[in-house]
């Protein structure tokens, strides 16, 4: 005889069991909070599973259809917010198994022949995230294209480039937004690579040893949109290395987004003065009346942490996990769902603010003369035009910035005689090379910083986007 509190054991399981699981199991067993997110693609994976079922005769035409047809009504429950989500049926496939016995009766129970709930959830979330990285590729587009507009508007714009966050050599605004656009473009070469490897399908794999059932792996497959079925079961029910590869792909796309908002910061601070955000994208003080803040770049810098550490939670969660399935796996989810919604927030926020910040050419170009910017100019045209080895010339022109340093002025400043004291073979002709905007013009070189290089690598992704 059956215990008499045996109706509330749960019904996936209950043959097994003869009492209800204790109220702390069912919570920290419950992901439906975070699992109802792939409600769609479970939708999708069993329609396309009972279709098969059907057309291989393991289920007659018409219960497929009949089953398809509950599945369809419960999508449309969804999707228009009238399904109820409760966490005593833990996860979305208990969900919408228990909804289709509401409205079609036993017939229901028949949907799960031939499958297993390990290779449910690992179709659903490939379905997830594969959808997942396409948005990615297409936000980083928008991002690029907004990038290149502002490029093409800043194509002359002279500015100090910096290393070691110093003065280094003069360069063009438009050359510094260029540099983002092709980080960019290797982010997004990355999400196509991830969605490339993850495009196989685990459905048919069941449990983890396959299935006894004369299944059609191959139209289950081609339905859903995958290459082909993933082609070991135990693989295709416990591999996350998908999922792991879109988290690292996302968190250097963050990371390059996360210099960008760096840049923003120092460019509006009040110290350097280069650019402005307008109020659409500024933000007050309590107390300090006067203040403008970039606190929009600031978050996108910030939740460069949120997507990396998604990607540190889900490797540790994996590592050492034996094969095939295991209970740790539901974690997998909610660092991947929570990292790609973020990331995608971030990419709309960038694309917002590289539209709208105002750069002020002036100030720009007034600190691109300073801090002696243009002395590797100087170095180069001693070996050009001084027969000097560019060592020789290095030292030569070190010797000249001391100078400058002592009479407090920038090199095209001094006088030729001040510079002919350390080098007698110097010319009048050198001041054509001291000068910021001279020295951009003359980085020719492919990929330089010339505004006739910048023109041409624009069209040349205007091309390519």
């Amino acid at each position: 005889m059956a215990p008499k509190n045996h109706d509330k054991v749960n019904p996936l399981w209950g043959g097994r069991f003869a009492a209800s699981a204790d109220n702390l199991m069912q919570i920290i067993n419950a992901s439906i909070d975070v699992d109802k997110q792939m409600a769609a693609e479970d939708i999708a994976g069993s329609i396309a599973h009972v279709t098969m079922l059907g057309s291989v005769g393991i289920l007659s035409k018409a219960e497929a259809e009949k089953i398809q047809t509950g599945l369809e009504q419960i999508l449309q429950e969804i999707e228009s917010g009238t399904f109820e989500f409760t966490a005593e049926k833990e996860d979305i496939h208990m969900h919408v198994e228990a909804r289709l016995g509401e409205l079609i009766g036993p017939l229901a129970g028949k949907l799960h022949t031939a499958r297993s709930r390990n290779d449910q959830v690992a179709t659903d979330f490939r379905l997830w995230l594969r959808s997942a990285l396409e948005q990615q590729v297409r936000g980083i587009k928008d991002l690029q294209r907004q990038l290149l507009i502002r490029a093409e508007e800043h194509a002359d714009t002279i500015m100090p480039g910096l290393t070691h966050l110093q003065t280094a050599q003069p360069v063009t605004f438009g050359h510094h937004l260029l540099a983002f656009v092709e980080m960019l473009d290797r982010d997004a070469g990355r999400f196509k690579d991830a969605c490339a490897r993850l495009n196989e399908c685990p459905l048919g794999s069941a449990a983890l040893a396959g299935t006894a059932f004369a299944i059609d792996r191959e139209q289950t497959a081609k339905s859903l949109g995958f290459k082909r079925p993933m082609a070991n079961s135990m693989d295709a029910v416990s591999s996350r290395d998908f999922a792991l590869e879109a988290l690292s792909a996302a968190s250097i796309c963050a990371v390059h987004l996360s210099r960008l908002a760096d840049e923003m910061v120092y460019w509006t601070s009040t110290a350097v003065g280069f650019a402005s955000f307008s109020d659409r994208f500024s933000t007050g003080s309590s107390i300090m009346p006067q203040k403008r803040n970039p606190d929009a770049a600031e978050l996108v810098r910030a939740k460069t942490g949120r997507v990396a550490g998604a990607f540190q939670s889900l490797l540790i969660v994996l590592k050492g996990l034996p094969l095939a399935y295991s209970k740790d796996m539901q974690e997998d989810k909610e660092p991947v769902f929570d990292a790609m919604h973020t990331l995608a927030l971030c990419v709309q926020v960038m694309t917002a603010l590289v539209g709208d910040i105002q750069m002020h050419r002036d100030k720009m170009q007034a600190a691109a003369g300073g801090g002696f910017a243009t002395a590797t100019d100087l170095a180069d045209w001693l070996v050009r035009e001084a027969g000097k080895t560019f060592r020789e010339a290095h030292h030569i022109s070190g010797s000249i910035v001391r100078l400058g340093e002592e009479k407090t002025c920038d090199l095209d400043q001094l006088s030729l005689q001040d510079m002919q004291g350390y080098e007698p073979k110097i010319t009048a002709r050198v001041f054509d090379v001291l000068s910021p905007q001279n020295s951009v013009k003359s980085r020719t070189s492919y990929g330089g910083t010339a505004p006739a290089q910048v023109e041409l690598q624009i069209q040349n992704w205007k091309k390519r986007l």
